[in-house]
């Protein structure tokens, strides 16, 4: 394992802060200090195949370790993405609601349908932009050896 750096680790997350359900927030750099990969999630409260998967990934979150997950949520309103974290996800992280940062991941991956769930290492390199056919195929820890590998 490389020692973890700052310079290159996520330059999309840099320097911003994170929320949590409870409304706390949390500056990126120190969440996902001595992670392995982040996974961003791109999903919406209103997407009946997102709330399909929500619960399959809190499932996942839960078994595995070294990873983050991080939500950028299409919900309409920072309500709505609030009590869905609230009502559905793991204890993971979210980008604030429409925020810049969102929307940069947004276009940074492509970002055309939801639930999208995008692995990335922490130097920024993509593992694999359906991240969800692997949670929904295979033991949380054979999906995470496989991205690690």
């Amino acid at each position: 394992m490389g020692t973890y750096n700052h310079s290159t680790a996520m330059d999309s997350l840099a320097g911003q802060t994170l929320v949590k359900s409870d409304g706390s927030s949390v500056p990126a750099d120190s969440a996902l200090e001595g992670k392995d990969l982040v996974l961003y999630y791109f999903s919406a409260h209103w997407c009946p195949p997102c709330r399909q998967f929500t619960p399959m990934l809190k499932d996942f979150y839960e078994e595995v370790e070294g990873l983050e997950i991080v939500f950028i949520s299409s919900d309409r309103s920072p309500e709505d993405m609030t009590s869905y974290m609230k009502e559905s996800h793991g204890d993971w992280l979210a980008v604030p609601h429409n925020s810049a940062v969102a929307n940069d991941l947004k276009q940074k991956y492509g970002i055309s349908g939801i639930p999208a769930l995008v692995v990335v290492k922490v130097d920024g390199t993509v593992v694999t932009k359906d991240g969800r056919s692997h949670v929904t195929a295979k033991t949380p820890a054979q999906a995470v050896k496989d991205w690690k590998a």
